[in-house]
């Protein structure tokens, strides 16, 4: 069964203190090549049958309404991913938001 994932991003013109958390720990150990880390979040929604462009407009309107919060947060993407039993390969279905 093919996989629709969504993901959402912190407003770039917003604080993001869980990155600014990430990245202190990451230059205390010792990983100082990283300047920034934002973090956001990955919602996977399995579907039964075939990825269809309604059923992508659909999630596409979910994600807007439901998965994210308009105000502080933006959705950066929105693609299918065949499950393993199909082949484990990303399908560019669903092109970035």
């Amino acid at each position: 069964m093919p996989t629709i994932v969504v993901e959402v991003m912190p407003k770039a013109e917003l604080l993001d203190p869980q990155g600014k958390a990430v990245l202190g720990a990451l230059t205390r150990l010792g990983q100082s090549q990283f300047t920034s880390v934002r973090v956001g979040k990955r919602f996977e929604l399995t579907v039964e049958g075939e990825v269809t462009d309604a059923v992508l407009a659909e999630v596409a309107t979910l994600a807007d309404e439901m998965l994210s919060n308009q105000v502080i947060e933006d959705v950066v993407g929105i693609h299918v991913v065949e499950s393993p039993a199909d082949g484990a390969s990303e399908v560019a279905a669903g092109a970035s938001v």
